[in-house]
């Protein structure tokens, strides 16, 4: 285990025996939603918390956000199988954080692909422990080498959306400690990671909150865990239990399950001090290492770099996934003419997911102005939507509005009692998506109004994000109603997945007031609730959208076919129901492959989907949630640079081969029945062929494994040395993979390491990959024991390519 950051105890004593029992319990419930409350004797500035997994947000959500650095996807970072550039990630949003004035990034997520439904598939890394546990292990070394603090979530189980807020995990002991652990583990252990976070489910019957084996006898006993457990936001039920469990810091403040209550149970003797104490000394140790104590300096501050978009392209860069090549990639510019740029995500580029994690980036490259760049002004590149698969509309844009009231670009929020009678109104911005708004109790309607500029004529398409009752007013027509309601009172699903209506309108080009009167749907237990405006200009039907981009691929040299996911079907709070693409767009890559057979399919989405049509175009390459620089990073793989990434999940043919596909628990249980036969090792076990397997991914040039040199042994690690050629006419980069499994084959093989290399064309070069004992050990039931039997160590290019392969064992 790594020398623990030092810090002095007796200092935070000293601080500890300044405070009240008030002044300790109330620093361990937020402040507010994102801070903890300051307190002067002990000489504590206020700690302030942000998501997220790809970037820091800072600590306001939506419209009144920060301009934040969009990361490419933690799928995508993954994909790039390379700890080392996972650490400059992680060292990267540790600068913004601190420029940012925040001292704990709450990432990164750890939980597994055990489904690829999974919400925040594209959040997490990895159905592998092994992958999982060594990019979260770079990520928080890194962020944390900036006097940041990262947060480890969510502690554990929560691997997926659908009521997980209640759902019980059960997870045999076994496959917890083998498949859902290492993660958590190895962040803690060998990362020191300072924050962890318990999630809202149950594991075993007990919520985490509240699960004292866990949270207490594992994590802080036999990990040796120092830092602090805060709960998921709005996680924590119970007053004693969770208290008495391990749990050290409530949030969202400041209302919460402990506050004065927590006081009277100390003093009613029910909650000893003593773990008030050590909850206080943990927030404490915390603040020592953030550099939020008055007179203990955290490292140095040091400036986000001035190349940063160029690094976070790199990073975009490295984690596409390039599936297949017949040769078409890379393009070759000066033999172009003219390109044709079709798709859904060509026009509404999707750089992130959906949820918590998602911030508000100063820019986004989208992909025309990338291959605009990249291709030079001789080409020329033209754009067709070809299909509109989305489920809602953009946000509006401001410039596309007119404030009646102050003529700025915007709209007129006007906050109205039960009679009519303006209480108050002030001027909005509609293309930040949605904002936030405080209902007080005179108000009983919102009206939202503006002059929108029609560039054309048609049936136009306006969208309200929100819950209450809807009426549209355009000028000439009769309005248009709607009512969307919330069942339940859970903020976070309102705010994170906000509903949407959409009205249609005819208007022909010009200028018409616009406005939106609400009824708020008053149903949280605070008194808020959110609005947004979407906008799409008339289009054609999908019938002749698919026929305009057949045509405009027929009339290209080459086509790039952008499809893919967005950031309402892949998000916190909800899973997907299916694998199949929203909308035609499988229609979409038939018709225009069949149109101009050369052609690149880009795939722009976080997680899995079924692909019937993969073997039609002639390159495919999966670019994930590429942050950003995302249009500048394709174009950049399209044009030559060599795709870095190889896959961190299986890619499936047909949903029915999926091992593990429903989310859904039974009676508030979801059974893990499938123990450690999860991702590849289950399609191993059931025999069934992926469409693309773990670990696939192709370079621009040709890879030859020539031999390998093991040393060691099964109880004390081993030392894999790889003898590799690039047999390509070019540089590239490639992952070098081991894989172990029994060689009487009575189980599926599973990841004990990887690194990446390069090489220059016909150059030689070894890959060193070494295997720590432990991850060769497995569970016995009281404690890790080394695998008996002699075991076939397999290495190569993916889970399905592994050209090299001798026997290891346990030391006689």
């Amino acid at each position: 285990m790594a020398r623990r950051q030092s810090v002095d105890e007796a200092d935070l004593t000293r601080r500890l025996d300044a405070m009240s029992l008030k002044e300790k319990v109330t620093l361990l419930t937020g402040g507010d939603a994102w801070t903890l409350t300051p307190v002067v004797a002990a000489g504590l500035a206020s700690l302030a918390l942000s998501d997220g997994p790809v970037g820091p947000r800072g600590t306001t959500f939506g419209a009144d956000a920060p301009a934040a650095l969009l990361f490419p996807s933690p799928t995508s970072l993954a994909a790039a199988w390379d700890e080392d550039l996972a650490h400059e990630a992680g060292r990267l949003m540790g600068l913004k954080a601190r420029e940012m004035g925040i001292h704990v990034l709450l990432a990164p997520t750890v939980n597994l692909h055990r489904s690829p439904l999974g919400g925040r598939h594209f959040e997490c890394y990895s159905e592998d422990p092994h992958l999982t546990a060594r990019i979260a292990t770079g990520l928080v070394k890194g962020v944390q080498s900036t006097g940041v603090a990262a947060t480890v979530k969510h502690f554990v189980g929560n691997d997926s959306e659908t009521e997980r807020m209640t759902y019980d995990a059960r997870i045999d002991p076994t496959t917890l400690r083998e498949t859902y652990l290492p993660p958590f583990e190895a962040t803690v252990r060998e990362a020191e990671a300072w924050v962890v976070m318990a999630a809202y489910n149950s594991v075993g019957g007990t919520t985490m909150t509240e699960n004292a084996e866990l949270l207490t006898g594992l994590l802080k006993e036999d990990w040796g865990f120092d830092g602090v457990v805060v709960s998921d936001w709005q996680a924590a039920r119970s007053l004693e239990a969770s208290a008495l469990a391990g749990l050290d810091l409530v949030m969202p403040g400041p209302d919460g399950p402990w506050g004065d209550a927590l006081v009277a149970a100390v003093e009613q003797g029910s909650v000893p001090e003593s773990v008030v104490d050590d909850k206080v000394r943990r927030i404490l140790r915390l603040a020592a290492r953030t550099g939020a104590l008055d007179g203990v300096d955290g490292p140095p501050a040091e400036p986000v770099p001035g190349d940063i978009r160029a690094r976070i392209r790199d990073l975009a860069v490295r984690g596409s996934v390039l599936l297949r090549n017949d040769g078409l990639l890379p393009l070759a510019p000066a033999a172009l003419r003219k390109v044709a740029l079709i798709g859904p995500n060509a026009v509404r580029f999707a750089p992130q997911g959906g949820g918590s994690a998602h911030v508000t980036p100063e820019h986004v490259v989208t992909p025309a102005d990338g291959l605009r760049r990249a291709l030079g002004e001789h080409v020329e590149v033209t754009v067709h939507p070809g299909v509109f698969p989305h489920a809602k509309l953009p946000p509006i844009h401001a410039g596309l509005t007119t404030d009646p009231v102050d003529g700025a670009p915007g709209v007129r929020l006007e906050y109205r009692a039960a009679d009519g009678t303006l209480v108050s109104d002030e001027h909005k911005d509609p293309s930040a998506w949605w904002f936030p708004i405080i209902l007080g109790d005179d108000v009983d309607e919102l009206c939202l109004r503006t002059r929108l500029t029609l560039t054309e004529s048609g049936e136009h398409r306006l969208s309200v994000l929100g819950t209450g009752h809807f009426t549209l007013h355009v000028p000439g027509q009769q309005p248009q109603t709607h009512e969307e309601l919330q069942e339940g009172d859970d903020i976070a699903a309102l705010l994170l997945n906000p509903p949407s209506h959409t009205f249609v309108f005819p208007a022909a080009r010009g200028e018409t007031e616009i406005l939106v009167r609400v009824r708020p749907h008053r149903n949280l237990p605070y008194p808020i609730t959110l609005l947004g405006l979407g906008y799409d200009v008339p289009r054609c039907s999908d019938e002749e959208e698919l026929r305009a981009a057949a045509d405009a691929a027929a009339d290209a040299d080459v086509v790039v076919l952008m499809i893919g996911s967005d950031a309402d079907t892949e998000t916190e709070n909800t899973d997907r129901t299916s694998l199949t693409w929203r909308g035609l767009q499988d229609q979409l890559v038939e018709r225009v492959c069949a149109a101009n057979p050369r052609t690149a399919v880009v795939v722009n989405a976080g997680s899995p989907f079924l692909m019937p049509w993969a073997e039609r175009p002639a390159a495919l390459l999966w670019s994930w949630f590429p942050g950003q620089e995302g249009g500048d990073a394709i174009a950049d793989i399209l044009t030559g640079t060599e795709p870095g990434g190889r896959l961190p999940t299986t890619f499936p043919a047909v949903e029915e081969d999926v091992p593990v596909l429903s989310t859904q628990p039974v009676d508030g249980v979801l059974d893990y029945m499938e123990g450690t036969l999860i991702g590849h090792r289950a399609y191993a076990a059931s025999g069934t062929a992926p469409l693309f397997p773990f670990g696939h991914g192709l370079s621009y040039t040709t890879w030859q494994y020539q031999d390998f040199v093991v040393t060691g042994d099964l109880e004390r690690g081993l030392t894999i040395r790889v003898h590799v050629r690039n047999t390509g006419s070019r540089a590239g980069r490639e992952v070098v993979q081991a894989y172990l499994e029994p060689a009487d084959g009575s189980e599926p093989a599973r990841l004990i390491g990887f690194t990446a290399l390069e090489a220059e064309a016909g150059a030689a070069a070894v890959a060193t990959v070494q295997v720590p004992a432990q991850a060769l050990a497995r569970w016995t039931g009281s404690g890790w024991g080394t695998r008996s039997g002699p075991h076939l160590l397999r290495v190569g290019r993916s889970v399905l390519d592994t050209p090299l392969g001798t026997h290891v064992a346990r030391p006689a």
